[in-house]
């Protein structure tokens, strides 16, 4: 590792375990929340087969992703299929063919806003209920780049920080530079039929959902479709 790496390579092996630990504890507030059950069939846009580990129930996974994004088929308990396409235009599927849309950390990497904009409306066409997840620009670290508080740098220095980056990192600077985080507002009007929670850490904003259990879910408690998860809050309006 030469030592101009040596920053990314320490931030994301620090990472990694805060990381595992925040997707389990996502993955565990969205099977409570969305009611998942045995057989129930979920269209995860943009992901890989390795956070659904940590959901127990059995479902009919289909995982929708970019040419060679997904490599090979992983060992799972989970009947995963694999579709290659565009999250922003899904030709493949009619409306609410899923009772379920899952997308973790995708919608801020699709584009312009009109690409944010298309992608949330397939993830409302496609499901019969869903939840998307986007970070916050809140968290002190960000977690593409690991720079503190990058949102809030000038846009002037952020780019002269992106162009040295570029001449040693290309492919990793275009991830980083191509990323657009959302406001809690413009999730909002996104989803403007979810509720849109808060997952926080150390009491910080680290994450904004849209959840909507759809009427499919009705049959849950009132009690668990009332209070957020521990960990989240729901938004003030």
């Amino acid at each position: 590792m030469k030592l101009k790496y040596l920053r990314i390579f320490v931030f994301y092996r620090l990472l990694r375990p805060y990381s595992e630990w925040t997707r389990k504890r996502r993955m565990r507030s969205y099977a409570a929340l969305m009611g998942v059950r045995e057989g129930m069939s979920v269209l995860d846009l943009g992901g890989l087969p390795r956070i659904w580990d940590s959901v127990s129930q059995r479902i009919h996974l289909t995982i929708l992703n970019l040419p060679g994004a997904v490599g090979g088929n992983a060992a799972s308990h989970h009947t995963i299929r694999y579709v290659e396409g565009d999250a922003c235009q899904v030709r493949e599927f009619e409306d609410c063919s899923f009772d379920s849309v899952f997308s973790n950390s995708v919608i801020e990497h699709v584009g312009s806003a009109e690409k944010q904009a298309a992608f949330a409306s397939e993830v409302r066409r496609l499901g019969k209920s869903y939840w998307v997840q986007t970070p916050a620009k809140w968290f002190p670290i960000e977690a593409h780049c690991g720079m503190p508080f990058w949102w809030f740098y000038p846009d002037r220095f952020r780019r002269y920080l992106i162009e040295r980056w570029r001449k040693k990192l290309p492919e990793w600077t275009q991830m980083v530079e191509e990323t657009t985080v959302l406001t809690k507002a413009e999730m909002r009007r996104l989803f403007p039929e979810a509720r849109i929670l808060t997952e926080r850490s150390f009491g910080i904003p680290k994450s904004y959902f849209a959840c909507f259990p759809g009427n499919w879910s009705s049959d849950l408690s009132d009690e668990r479709n009332a209070l957020p998860p521990p960990g989240y809050s729901r938004e003030n309006s």
